[in-house]
């Protein structure tokens, strides 16, 4: 079993630490083998930001994401960029408020910035669709989200973090396929 999972958006919504944590609940908590490669902008904040996390059961011998099979946006760009290169069958999510869909587009719209701003900070935007994404694929569990935050972010944030995870999970526990 090999699965290919990028997360996308712009600088400064966390997606780095977002594939990290991801990266890091599969390999220690999940017991999957696992590999996250980056990509982003030469600008500080607002240029295009990738995360391409790659899990197996057997050791990984190409640590690329080629063609996705969950893809997560959080930003228009992201998704213009690399929705086409996704599975026919891949698990799509975006920011409800930010992603313009294509037509026909199917794919799981949960407003993670915008329950991140009534959380009071809108960078655990990414934390929220970390939660989703757990709920929605099935690929990692929440437990596994929860040990690699505690064990990574600054321990004053552990609270607002968690807050965010279960948030997004228990939105898209709510949630249906847009089609």
């Amino acid at each position: 079993m090999r699965k290919e999972v990028r997360i996308s958006g712009f600088g400064g919504q966390g997606i780095v630490l977002a594939g990290y944590l991801l990266g890091k609940a599969l390999a220690l908590y999940e017991g999957y083998e696992a590999v996250m490669t980056q990509s982003y902008g030469p600008e500080a904040r607002g240029g295009a930001s990738s995360a391409n996390v790659v899990l197996a059961d057997r050791p990984i011998d190409y640590p690329f994401v080629q063609t996705a099979d969950a893809f997560v946006a959080l930003s228009q760009e992201a998704y213009t960029k690399y929705r086409d290169r996704t599975t026919a069958e891949a698990l799509v999510i975006h920011d409800a408020d930010l992603v313009t869909l294509s037509e026909g587009d199917g794919s799981y719209g949960v407003p993670a910035t915008r329950i991140a701003e009534q959380l009071g900070r809108r960078i655990i935007a990414n934390v929220v669709m970390l939660g989703a994404f757990s709920e929605l694929s099935g690929m990692v569990s929440k437990a596994s989200l929860i040990l690699a935050l505690e064990s990574t972010v600054k321990e004053k944030t552990i609270p607002l973090n968690l807050e965010a995870l279960e948030s997004g999970w228990s939105f898209a526990h709510e949630l249906e396929r847009i089609s």
